[in-house]
């Protein structure tokens, strides 16, 4: 370090949602820190526009330790009516909330980019884009899901640039009208895009390995309280949607941590599987293709265009042909993708299926690196996938760094 005797207690890489709610919290607590990022950067750079949020209002709100920064207070603020679980959140609004919150209550962020973080004598070096070096006591990962975006790796490299690429990448879709666009996927994701593109004048066709897609059951009223008690105690509400496992989902991220490595992985996957929401469904249904069952066999580039040789669950193939392959796969965390980290420093970490091994408070196996958002979605479940989890998270951040503790393994 050119500059070893400079020392930050905390630096919280990410300035998105997770990012911010944990700089409020440390805030709160009086822990000096640093903050990095531009705020909201990977939702205005990787998210559509047009896509509205799958969460409802009342569970799209990033946390902070005092009352007045709620998404309904951000609307307040604007002159905007107060909304329930019927109005589906805009992405451009989300965005322009998640910056009027860094603006009002994490303002030191520093709109600069973490280039590399490296193990130094027990603490952490940390070297940014505008090459200031300094040290760090403790480091809070909060950099989002973009690096972790899953292609399948029979798919990945196989095509020259411009063929096939990761719904992560794009903010405008409307480039791709006129064209055809083959969307690989059965979630939101793809359904959203592939609603998207149609509406921008291309031509999707969507290819699942799903017997069927779903979409969500639209609100019975637009207030989770102006339910009936019966039907609340049949399917009470939660941040994530009602039902009781869902309701142990959204606050039952503790216990979910001690459950078997296995249990948990499958349950990351099939708690809030693959499905559109409610108000997606008059967007896709009798818009275009959607082909269900369907295995991709086969994909090359041929002049120009992308073949595909797809199979159904009776064993039978059809070709497809395509301008361009758009893969709604996901994402997968794999902390060797994160390569601010250095090797070094990614080997010391003691890892489950690509995931860091997380405490109590968020703590990786390596003394003082926390990580939060999706890469701890494996620890403590699919609540970290959503906004509805910056609670959860930035608070045991916070409580671990204050107690100056590398919390319960």
């Amino acid at each position: 370090m050119s500059d070893s005797r400079r020392r930050a207690p905390v630096v919280v890489v990410g300035a998105g949602p997770y990012g911010l709610a944990t700089a409020a919290w440390l805030s709160a607590a009086g822990v000096p820190r640093r903050v990095f990022g531009e705020p909201m950067e990977s939702w205005h750079t990787h998210m559509p526009q047009g896509m509205c949020l799958k969460s409802v209002p009342a569970a799209s709100s990033i946390s902070a330790p005092e009352s007045g920064y709620r998404l309904e207070d951000f609307r307040a603020c604007q002159g905007l009516v107060p909304v329930g679980d019927l109005y589906p959140i805009p992405v451009e609004e989300f965005i322009h909330y998640g910056r009027w919150f860094q603006e009002r209550r994490v303002p030191e962020v520093e709109r600069q980019r973490v280039r590399a973080v490296q193990a130094v004598d027990g603490l952490f070096g940390v070297t940014l884009d505008s090459g200031e070096q300094f040290l760090a006591e403790h480091v809070v990962m909060a950099t989002g899901q973009v690096a972790f975006a899953h292609e399948p790796p029979e798919l990945r490299g196989a095509f020259p640039a411009g063929l096939v690429s990761h719904t992560s990448r794009y903010r405008d879709l409307t480039g791709f009208a006129g064209q055809r666009v083959a969307v690989l996927g059965s979630g939101q994701s793809a359904l959203e895009s592939a609603a998207l593109l149609h509406e921008a004048g291309a031509f999707p066709t969507v290819v699942a390995r799903a017997a069927s897609v779903g979409f969500g059951d639209p609100p019975s009223t637009d207030r989770p309280a102006d339910r009936s008690r019966p039907v609340r105690m049949v399917k009470p509400g939660s941040p994530l949607g009602p039902g009781w496992s869902l309701l142990a989902c959204s606050y039952g991220g503790a216990a979910y941590r001690h459950l078997p490595e296995r249990v948990r992985t499958r349950l990351l996957h099939s708690v809030l599987g693959p499905s559109g929401a409610w108000w997606l469904r008059q967007r896709v249904e009798g818009r275009f293709p959607v082909l269900c069952g369907r295995t991709v066999r086969s994909a090359r580039p041929e002049d120009g265009i992308v073949r595909l040789e797809v199979v159904d669950t009776d064993g039978r193939t059809e070709a497809l042909q395509a301008d361009h392959l758009l893969l709604a796969t996901g994402y997968r965390v794999d902390i060797d993708r994160l390569g601010l980290m250095s090797s070094e420093l990614r080997r010391e970490l003691q890892t489950f299926d690509g995931a860091p091994r997380l405490s109590a408070g968020f703590e990786s196996s390596v003394p003082g690196l926390f990580f939060t958002g999706l890469a701890a979605a494996p620890t403590f479940g699919p609540v970290l996938r959503f906004v509805a989890g910056t609670g959860l998270a930035a608070r045991r951040v916070a409580r671990a760094v204050v107690a100056g503790t590398r919390g319960p393994r």
